[in-house]
């Protein structure tokens, strides 16, 4: 019964076993096979960096030296039978060029790393600034309200000089005999409190 309704279903339908499978909208794709290869641009980066920090370096400005003046002593002192590249040194000049022409690339693939490496940094250092700057500028909003709002303050030295004000013309008035606070009188009742 099973397959021949599967038949019978197909046939109604039009489909016929050629036709490819559904695929689950569920699920990814597999990957497609690709001619050209794979590499992760990142590793790449990495290596074509390490690679002009050498080129860079005056370790390699020796090793290439030797190397140079070795091919060329044995290209020039070796019987002839055993040199590979006589005098004109064709296939010295050969290496050199090919050495040349990846150094460049690699130079130029680190050098733009190296910008963009500033740029996000330069980008970060204007961000970091405009939000120092904000908070300079808050802050001195707030000192400023500080300072007004204790103008109306009294502080303690303005109280200490009111104070010796006070003093000085209470001693002043003392020289006229004027009393400031007079002595209480002795309490006395009503007579209306009855």
């Amino acid at each position: 019964m099973g397959p021949d309704r599967e038949t019978r279903e197909r046939a109604a339908t039009g489909a016929t076993a050629a036709t490819r499978p559904r695929t689950r909208l569920d699920q990814p794709l597999p990957p497609r096979r690709r001619l050209v290869p794979e590499w992760d641009p990142e590793a790449f980066g990495r290596l074509s960096e390490r690679i002009a920090r050498f080129l860079g370096t005056g370790r390699f400005i020796v090793w290439m030296t030797v190397v140079i003046i070795v091919w060329l002593v044995w290209n020039i002192a070796a019987p002839r039978h055993l040199r590979f590249d006589p005098y004109p040194f064709i296939f010295l000049t050969l290496m050199l060029s090919l050495q040349a022409s990846y150094a460049a690339p690699l130079i130029l693939l680190a050098q733009n790393r190296q910008d963009d490496r500033d740029r996000v940094n330069l980008e970060q250092d204007r961000k970091q600034n405009e939000r120092s700057i904000a908070d300079t500028e808050y802050l001195t909003r707030e000192i400023a309200a500080l300072r007004m709002g204790l103008g109306e303050v009294a502080t303690r030295d303005w109280i200490r000089t009111e104070f010796q004000d006070l003093i000085r013309e209470l001693e002043e008035h003392r020289g006229d005999r004027r009393v400031v606070f007079p002595a209480e009188r002795p309490p006395r009742r009503d007579v209306g409190d009855r």
